[in-house]
């Protein structure tokens, strides 16, 4: 039988995953060390809200200013400049002295990490058929499991000993090596720009912007990161000061809900090229609903069951995101991908950096630590969560129809004989 990859698919599998791995790293490192850092800087929940939305706020912008670019260059030169810079941002993170320091580090780390996964995404639309492509996408969002199986627990235990800054150190030490292999080893990516248009960037980027066809993807992607955004910045605050479970578990939580997540995300991505990409979704997300409502309403509670809650939600949380990413890579046209994704994801930070500092407006931290109004974020994701299953909903009619479409280009209509 022939094999589904070849051993090049294979390493940029990894490779796309692995680059991931140390972008999700630092976006979610600094949830679980939001009560340390909020201690040892002084800051309040509105202050630290407004750290986790100046790294999306700016991935949204660069986003915005790399799409008329992103269908110009070969692909792989344009991922490793905006990881190096990726790196530097990183690397300031981890020397950050105040809260303005630190706040400046995570605009530059965020105004280069924010382009990063739709350049990924992108060069899997390029590379990878539609038939696969949700298996591809579950295997490089593992990065996400595995960014709290093993990155958040070594993370957090360098805290312990070196301080909350140490884990921005070791991820770009990591991040630094993934881009000396990638500059190595990963082929150049070039065979969009055959047919790339001669349009000035401005133009190329407002004619993406304005494709009609390309609007409702524009509109769903939107708010599919809005239960991260909103719920992750104080999940380590809610689960220590309201849930009553000992800081020094938290390693223990992210890293059993991310084995659980390593196992769940390519099971996912099969399901969803068997049986089709929007009903996992729709699943996914329905699921998702009432345990998002039933978890931010809990009080002290065992830890065995924060546990067990959290595997299910996550599980919810990845067949959502592995669905979502794979449907919505079908629906641009080959020379409009790359600006089609980095709008896609400029649009997803700056709606989740709305969504952070709103939930850094609506929680309040009493002076025990104890987190009021976190049910009412839970309430707002399940919300939001609804209205996504509605517009994806809608492009799935959009990429199908695309299908048949090309699908009668290619074949002759059938003929078919009466008996």
């Amino acid at each position: 039988m022939k094999p589904v990859f070849t051993k090049y698919q294979i390493f940029l599998i990894v490779l796309l995953a692995f680059l991931q791995f140390t972008i999700v790293l630092d976006f979610m490192i600094l949830s679980p060390m939001g009560v340390f850092v909020m201690k040892e800087l002084k800051i309040a929940t509105n202050q630290f809200g407004l750290v986790v939305s100046a790294y999306a706020f700016s991935a949204g912008i660069s986003g915005i200013l790399a799409a008329g670019f992103a269908d110009k260059f070969d692909r792989k030169k344009f991922l490793l400049f905006f990881y190096a810079g990726f790196v530097i941002g990183t690397v300031l993170c981890g020397i950050a002295p105040n809260y303005d320091f630190l706040l400046m580090a995570r605009i530059i780390t965020g105004f280069f990490a924010g382009v990063i996964s739709s350049i990924s995404f992108a060069i899997i639309a390029d590379l990878f058929t539609m038939e696969v492509r949700g298996r591809v996408m579950g295997l490089v969002m593992t990065a996400f499991a595995a960014s709290q199986v093993a990155g958040l627990p070594i993370g957090m235990y360098f805290s312990t000993i070196w301080g909350w800054r140490a884990p921005f150190l070791m991820i770009a030490a990591i991040a630094g090596l993934s881009g000396v292999i990638a500059l190595v080893y990963m082929e150049p990516i070039v065979g969009h720009l055959n047919q790339r248009t001669e349009k000035h960037p401005f133009t190329h980027l407002i004619s993406t912007l304005g494709k009609g066809k390309y609007l409702p993807g524009f509109a769903a992607t939107m708010l599919l990161p809005t239960g991260g955004y909103m719920l992750m910045p104080f999940g380590s605050a809610f689960t220590v000061h309201n849930m009553g479970i000992a800081p020094e578990s938290l390693a223990l939580i992210y890293m059993i809900t991310g084995i659980s997540s390593i196992v769940v995300g390519p099971i996912m991505g099969r399901i969803s090229d068997a049986v089709g990409k929007y009903p996992v979704f729709a699943a996914g997300s329905i699921a998702a609903i009432p345990i998002v409502i039933y978890y931010t309403s809990l009080g002290a509670t065992p830890l065995w069951f924060v546990i067990t809650v959290n595997c299910v939600l996550f599980a919810a949380i990845t067949s959502r995101i592995v669905s979502a990413s794979a449907l919505n890579s079908a629906v641009p046209e080959v020379q409009d991908r790359g600006a089609y994704m980095a709008i896609s994801s400029s649009m997803q930070q700056v709606s989740g950096g709305v969504a952070a500092g709103v939930a850094g407006m609506i929680v309040v931290q009493a002076p025990s630590g104890y987190l009021i109004g976190y049910a009412n974020l839970g309430y707002v994701v399940a919300c939001t969560t609804f209205i996504t299953v509605l517009m994806m909903y809608k492009v799935d009619r959009l990429v199908k129809g695309k299908a048949q479409a090309l699908q009668g280009q290619s074949t002759p209509t059938p003929q078919f004989s009466e008996n």
